[in-house]
Order: structure tokens, then C-alpha cells, then sequence
């Protein structure tokens, strides 16, 4: 039989096993990240990073479904590491880490094509979930903490930023979603807030994305910010 014991375990629950790159610059993190992730048989670890180039190497070599990549990091810094990687390979998604005094980090992650992010400080379960939630495509953010930082992000005197790509394009119903998105509801809240079923708001939101030339949620909210569709103060 081929394939790796985690793979060949994956395979029989009927699931296909998430391969994980840890990238850190500090030891005792990557490996207390891998003792977290390698126990469940949803995932294998299939490799480990100090710096940013060594991470976007190993990607192209390894091929990992998702990188766990912190933010900081000599050589090549996450950001840049991030951005690397979501131009050259676009199938692998990156679990950006950083700590919360950090938000202009995280938001510039989120803007290179980072699917998500979690602080250092995260539980093990939270850590766990967040690498399911990217997997699928979603953005592993909480919506109500990724508003705060992008909040306090944009309040930065010196951003100059530019209105959203092709916004003028969006009907008044994807208006209305992607503001909704932007104040942290979910697409069951989005749902119910607009009376309409969650498959039609997915729908809506595929749209969005298309139309604003974002990846995810999370570079969707970001975008709402920095057209002004939604301002700063507005959100709880």
C-alpha cells in the first residue's frame, strides 16, 4: 500500500489528509506547533521553516495545502513570504501568526493573499479549527476581532489607499452584502439580516470577490475599508 501511515489513516475516515509547513523563526514555536497539529490524522506536518525564503522553497518543493506562517521572520519577512507565495503557488494557502500589537503586520499579510490569521497566544483548538477553516477556502478570521484591527489599522495617518477595484459594478444587492460582510456577519446572519437563503447569499458573495478582484473575506473587508464603504467608528 502507498502513501505515508497519516495519509493511508486520512484516507480511510474518507478525508484527504491537510499537509501543513510550519514556518517560524524560533524553534521551540514550530515544533510546539507541529506537536499540536501532527497528533490529529487530519493533518501531517510535512515540513518546517526558520525564515521566510526557506518557507517559500519548501512550498515549491513540498507542496503543502497550507503554511503556518508567522509574521515576522528574517531573510524574507511572512508578508513578503505570503505575497510570494500567492503569486506562484496560488493552491497553497497561508494561517498567517502574529501577536495583537501588530495589526499593520496582519492586515499587509491579509492584503498579500493570507487567508486568515491567529495570534501566538491562540489555543491549540482555536490553532486546529483556524488550519480546517483555510483549508476549505474560507478566511479563518473572527469577524468582529478582524474589524477592530482593521479599525485600528486605518486610523494610521499615513495610508493612502486607494477605492476598490471595479466597486461601481456591484448591484445594490452585493452592496449590501459586502457592507453586512464588512460589519462581521457571518452568511447565516447575512441570511436572515436580508431574508434570503445562505446558498443565494454564497452566491452574492462569490460575486463580490469576482467584482472587487479580492481573494477572500478577508481582503473583502479590507477593501470595504479602504473605499469607504465602511468607516471607521461605525463597528462595535
Amino acid at each position: 500500500m502507498s502513501g505515508t501511515p497519516t495519509d493511508r489513516m486520512g484516507e480511510a475516515m474518507g478525508e484527504r489528509v491537510i499537509r501543513v509547513l510550519i514556518a517560524d523563526d524560533q524553534p521551540l514555536v514550530r515544533r510546539g506547533l507541529a506537536l499540536i497539529l501532527a497528533p490529529d490524522p487530519a493533518f501531517e506536518v510535512v515540513g518546517e521553516a526558520g525564515d521566510g525564503a526557506d518557507a517559500v522553497a519548501l512550498a515549491h518543493r513540498l507542496r503543502p495545502d497550507i503554511v503556518v506562517m508567522d509574521i515576522r521572520m528574517p531573510i524574507l519577512d511572512g508578508v513578503a513570504a505570503t505575497g510570494q507565495l500567492a503569486r506562484e503557488l496560488p493552491g497553497c494557502r497561508v494561517l498567517a501568526l502574529s501577536t495583537f500589537d501588530m495589526d499593520e503586520y496582519v492586515v499587509a499579510a491579509l492584503r498579500a493573499g493570507a487567508c486568515g490569521f491567529l495570534p501566538k497566544d491562540s489555543s491549540p483548538e482555536e490553532l486546529v479549527a483556524a488550519v480546517r477553516v483555510v483549508y476549505t477556502g474560507e478566511a479563518a478570521v473572527a469577524p468582529r476581532l478582524l474589524t477592530r484591527l482593521i479599525s485600528t489599522y486605518v486610523r494610521a495617518p499615513r495610508r493612502a489607499l486607494p477605492p476598490a477595484a471595479h466597486m461601481g459594478e456591484l448591484t445594490p444587492r452585493e452592496l449590501e452584502v459586502w457592507r453586512l460582510m464588512a460589519a462581521g456577519l457571518d452568511n447565516a446572519e447575512l441570511a436572515e439580516a436580508m431574508d434570503i437563503s445562505v446558498s443565494t447569499v454564497k452566491n452574492h458573495i462569490t460575486s463580490v470577490f469576482g467584482k472587487l478582484s479580492v481573494r477572500d473575506r478577508a481582503q473583502a473587508v479590507i477593501a470595504a475599508y479602504e473605499s469607504g464603504l465602511v468607516e471607521v467608528g461605525g463597528q462595535e
